[in-house]
């Protein structure tokens, strides 16, 4: 089958990809939030009206996701080190925990079923948009960062679940970090960085030790969809400047609740599915 023809027969496949760029792209923007958590549920849904089944679906978004992170990553680092928000000496302190956190974790998206993943993700996304819904603004509850023991916890926990889930580090590090009183813009620009040593060896090892499942979506290697990070990536990354440019004259605030309920809702459709 020559390229032409190729691209002929999946056109909608693409279509459907190319708009989960541009709205992750703008969200991303608008909202501040890592591309992961809005990536996974969309790739999971849209594989599925492909005629992916639920457990190939969520394995393959799971690994597409973070593999669409890592560029997006070192592009939101350069651009948050500019303004001296990067805590390159948290960073040090982290790195090696959320790697073995990472590497545990993909590797076990390796050889768990599908079905598994599908409800770990919607127990964190519901987790996270009730924190949007009901913690904005709120105290933090701790004074300062734990000991060596409680921060090798942390890094090893962030890296593990934002893993299986296909997830950067914002989704679990930022909130987590503010309860401990870091500053906030700090903790933001930090994540990015987590990010990328969570995206990197999380989709190579998903694409070197996993499995394509059979009914996998067409251009998928291992568990990542190339096709998927072909069409996403420069569209999440053209698409995030307009999100940023909306959210200057709108409500942020009323835009994060917004997307808080989206998210919720998203998160207990990815449960009954699993449940019911």
């Amino acid at each position: 089958m020559s390229m032409i023809e190729f691209i002929t027969a999946n056109i909608p496949t693409m279509l459907a990809l190319v708009a989960t760029g541009v709205f992750a792209g703008i969200l991303a923007g608008l909202l501040g939030v890592g591309g992961g958590i809005v990536i996974v549920p969309v790739l999971f849904f849209l594989f599925q009206g492909f005629g992916v089944s639920p457990e190939s679906a969520m394995l393959v978004a799971t690994a597409t996701s973070l593999a669409t992170i890592v560029p997006t990553s070192i592009s939101s680092i350069r651009s948050h080190n500019k303004k001296g928000n990067v805590d390159f000496d948290l960073l040090k302190r982290w790195a090696v925990f959320i790697l073995v956190g990472v590497l545990v974790g993909s590797w076990l998206v390796t050889r768990v079923d599908g079905t598994w993943l599908t409800l770990l993700f919607g127990v964190i996304a519901t987790l996270s948009a009730l924190n949007m819904l009901f913690r904005t603004g709120k105290s933090a509850l701790f004074r300062e960062l734990p000991g060596t023991a409680g921060q090798t916890v942390m890094g090893v926990s962030i890296g593990f679940f934002s893993a299986t889930v296909g997830i950067g580090g914002g989704t679990l590090s930022v909130p987590l970090l503010t309860l401990y009183n870091y500053p906030a813009h700090k903790a933001v620009g930090t994540a990015a960085a987590i990010g990328l040593i969570i995206s990197l060896p999380g989709a190579l090892t998903m694409l070197v030790l996993g499995s394509t499942p059979s009914d996998a979506p067409v251009g998928t290697f291992g568990l990542v969809n190339l096709i998927g990070f072909i069409c996403i990536v420069p569209l999440t990354v053209l698409f995030a400047p307009v999100g940023a440019s909306i959210a200057s004259r709108l409500d942020a605030g009323k835009l994060k609740k917004i997307f808080a309920v989206v998210l919720l809702i998203t998160g207990l459709r990815m449960l009954a599915q699993v449940f019911l």
